[in-house]
């Protein structure tokens, strides 16, 4: 009997209804039950006597129960049940809080098992609504899960012993010669252990195997994935224009660029089509990398594609490249949903016919009646902002297709791992020539109004400035919003200037139409949520100022601050934070430190954990149920090792048939999410 087959249901003491609220914590099948893991646990393995624990110990104390249920209401809806239990040679009163059923069950003169914290005084011990049980399981490390109002903690444990009890073996998926290299423990001995554990020893051990398995499958997935996409190149380039191109430009690209060029032109001479990350910090030059791969592509007769998360970005994309681009020949056309329909079908008729060699984007590039003729290169801007099937759409508009995908989002080598491990990476790690660093402060709100008299002195002299914040609504919490922040600053400290207001909640044409205001020049002071992290180029802009900076991860920071420094004017990032802590002051003192986005994340990895990374999980990523990325790194590695072991010696996982079936799982309820 298959667990990943047998429904939560039909376990003893679920049934249909139960079985409903199990589905709402994603539990459907046993498989999905017993790979609900706790999320602490109790130790209630040593039992002690009043005189043997401390004052406000939590504790677990044998008891016989001495005297009946008191009931007393206090108030409406606040009712006091108390009794009176011994250990043998002291009282506990005990208080028992709005649990009439609790209060029922118990019988005096029968034992039970008080867990709870012990308050002492000379004269007397009491405990204030205890954990009562009966049964002499509840000695022993109890788990706690999560749970939800109508299904506790104790009733999912209860229904896990029954499926682990129904069960005699659990199928291993890892052979003896893996588990003795890597210590492992047996699957079962791990599955039943991190449930009920003997000690904390058998946690210990439990988890080490089910981490590395987790982190095992994940990492075989993303290796299998790769191996998919290395599709066989029908594509092929003859010549290297790199040369040619560099010389069109004013400035000299950096040695990162010209490597990062060279991989994606190698990628594209090889047996393998392309599948390239182009990873580099905000102003690093990934726009030049592209455009110079694109270069060489339709130098060789073929067309290439780009595709960016909104309009506007699109069509800056297009203003740069048709610069960088002029004189080359190469005919480029913009396409996104407010082209009009008669220029729609002009661009849908030429990139058919071929005379179109560049088409640039939003997602309109991926609809049906948009085909190419010769689409040799798909390259994907911000590709956090994009689901993988909207990449693969657009791949798909060509005979497989050499595809390049741009980050700006600075991310740890070894969790870069995890989130592009079925890509190969190519990093931007040096800043072109002349870009002048960002000066970043940090201040307290006392500053305010310095803050505002330099903000209008550089709007005065026709400058930009952003004001961002964390919140967007009024009353989320004791935070001012975005808008209402923006309507006090229009009718106080910048009455008579051009204020906008930009955050997630608004529809996505109204972005669009306050961020063209913005770069047009019509709006002079932006307050934004952190909507504008990923945005618009305005190198007019020169003034940033972050409230509650402290409330935001550090790379956030750093991709907030790269809105300005983008032109030729001395630019400023101005944080203000009232956090008195000293891991925050510490933290921001960080950013004002570094303008290198690479130490920034590896600082915010090691301090705040992956939560900046995966705040929001990337659309096709699988969830990870035990593994924790910022304490596991190492296994990771050697996960990574193990998964590229096996499969250099056993590339369809022939001999892992339960291990094939775990990445199955993993891989496709991602997709399913």
């Amino acid at each position: 009997m298959n667990v990943r087959d047998y429904s939560i249901q039909y376990v003893k003491g679920v049934g249909e209804k139960r079985a409903q609220l199990f589905n709402k914590l994603g539990i459907f099948t046993v498989d999905d039950l017993i790979r609900y893991y706790p999320r602490t646990y109790q130790n209630r393995s040593k039992t002690k006597t009043v005189l043997e624990a401390e004052n406000g110990e939590l504790v677990t104390i044998k008891a016989t129960m001495i005297t009946p249920v008191k009931e007393s209401l206090i108030r409406k809806g606040l009712t006091l049940y108390k009794c009176d239990f011994t250990d043998g040679e002291n009282v506990i009163h005990v208080t028992i809080f709005n649990n009439k059923y609790l209060a029922k069950s118990l019988r005096t003169y029968d034992d039970y098992i008080l867990y709870g914290k012990l308050e002492k005084s000379f004269t007397r011990a009491s405990m204030s609504s205890p954990e009562i049980e009966k049964d002499e399981a509840a000695i022993g490390i109890l788990p706690v899960y999560h749970a939800t109002e109508k299904l506790s903690s104790k009733s999912i444990a209860k229904v896990v012993r029954a499926a682990l009890d129904k069960f005699e073996l659990f199928e291993e998926t890892l052979d003896d010669e893996i588990r003795l290299k890597y210590d492992l423990c047996s699957l079962d001995f791990a599955l039943r252990e991190i449930h009920f554990p003997s000690d904390e020893k058998s946690i210990e051990k439990a988890r080490k195997r089910l981490i590395f398995e987790e982190l095992l499958t994940l990492q075989l997935g993303l290796l299998k994935l790769k191996d998919k996409k290395q599709t066989k190149n029908e594509i092929v380039i003859k010549n290297d224009y790199t040369d040619e191109f560099a010389a069109l430009l004013p400035y000299t690209l950096t040695g990162a660029q010209k490597r990062a060029i060279a991989d994606c032109i190698g990628d594209i001479g090889s047996d393998t089509a392309m599948n390239r990350l182009i990873q580099g910090d905000v102003g690093s030059g990934k726009t030049a990398v592209a455009a110079a791969v694109m270069h060489t592509v339709i130098k060789n007769g073929y067309q290439a594609a780009m595709m960016a998360p909104t309009e506007i970005l699109a069509a800056q994309h297009f203003e740069t490249l048709s610069k960088m681009l002029d004189g080359t020949g190469i005919r480029i056309a913009l396409l996104t949903g407010s082209t009009k329909a008669k220029e729609k079908r002009e661009v849908k008729e030429k990139l058919l016919e071929g005379e179109i060699d560049l088409a640039i984007g939003t997602h309109a590039l991926i609809q049906n009646d948009v085909e190419f003729r010769r689409l040799a290169l798909v390259i994907t801007d911000e590709q956090h902002r994009f689901g993988v099937e909207q990449r693969a759409n657009l791949a798909m508009k060509a005979e497989n297709p050499h595809l390049m995908v741009m980050s700006a989002t600075p991310i740890p080598r070894t969790l870069g791992l995890i989130i592009y491990g079925d890509l190969n990476i190519s990093v931007l790690d040096e800043m072109p020539e002349g870009r002048m660093p960002v000066r970043t402060d940090l201040v307290d709100s006392s500053y305010h109004e310095r803050i505002y008299n330099f903000i209008k002195k550089a709007v005065d002299s026709g400058r930009q400035a952003y004001i961002v914040c964390s919140l967007v609504d009024e009353g989320e919490s004791e935070l001012i919003s975005a808008k209402e922040y923006a309507e006090k600053l229009s009718t106080t400290a910048f009455r008579g200037y051009n204020l906008g207001l930009l955050h997630g909640k608004m529809k996505p044409k109204e972005k669009e139409n306050v961020m063209l205001a913005f770069a047009g020049g019509d709006v002079q002071i932006l307050v934004s949520t952190t909507v504008v992290e990923v945005g618009v180029d305005v190198p007019n802009a020169t003034v940033m100022l972050i409230e509650n900076a402290d409330r935001f991860g550090l790379s956030q920071l750093h991709q907030l601050r790269g809105r300005v420094g983008r032109g030729a004017e001395k630019s400023y990032c101005i944080l203000v934070s009232d956090n008195k802590s000293e891991s925050s002051a510490e933290r921001l003192k960080v950013v004002k430190s570094t303008s290198d986005g690479f130490k920034l994340a590896d600082y915010d990895l090691k301090t705040r954990g992956p939560g900046d990374f995966f705040g929001k999980r990337q659309h096709g990523l699988p969830s990870l149920k035990i593994a924790d990325m910022l304490g596991d790194m190492e296994v990771l590695l050697k996960a990574r090792e193990c998964a590229e072991e096996l499969l250099g010696g056993d590339p369809k996982l022939d001999k892992y048939p339960a291990l094939v079936e775990e990445v199955n799982d993993m891989f496709r309820k991602a997709v399913n999410n």
